[in-house]
């Protein structure tokens, strides 16, 4: 499954996150691809206005991860966790901050530069890679392996 969206601006590309939010539920995984500014934090940000965060979500460029109770709503999940691995380089440094340990039936995982966690990532998981950046429109594609995604976009109204 693949499909792409046109997103006119980083508001309208926060948005699109938080529809996708409308659809997530605890043991999903979502990778997000794109250059620096291309608006994956953002994206991710949309996403926990979508989740009813009371706490807003920021960049874990530094802590690596950054886990959020969600509150007690009609999601069947308990946890979002974000994560940045920009800095990481290895499929051993993504094992050893626990990425791997992350992917629980409880949780929702949003990770931007995911490549070098990928070997510990199921297979099933939502892909979406944000092209451009600054005050330039921005192209989200959409994919997954498991087709069973196809069905829960369209359900979410993302085509």
């Amino acid at each position: 499954m693949k499909f792409t969206i046109d997103s006119r601006s980083l508001a309208e590309t926060v948005q699109w996150g938080r529809k996708l939010a409308g659809i997530l539920t605890g043991g999903d995984v979502v990778c997000l691809y794109g250059q620096l500014g291309a608006g994956k934090t953002s994206f991710t940000q949309g996403v926990g206005r979508g989740l009813e965060l009371d706490e807003s979500v920021v960049s874990p460029t530094f802590t690596l991860i950054h886990a959020y109770d969600l509150p007690f709503v009609r999601r069947r999940a308990a946890r979002f966790i974000h994560m940045d691995l920009y800095r990481l380089g290895t499929v051993e440094e993504a094992e050893q901050i626990g990425v791997d340990d992350c992917q629980q039936e409880d949780a929702i995982v949003l990770i931007e530069w995911p490549e070098s966690a990928l070997p510990l990532l199921d297979a099933d998981r939502l892909e979406l890679t944000i092209e451009g950046c600054g005050d330039q429109p921005r192209r989200l594609t959409f994919q997954s392996a498991a087709e069973a995604w196809r069905q829960r976009l369209a359900e979410g109204d993302i085509p």
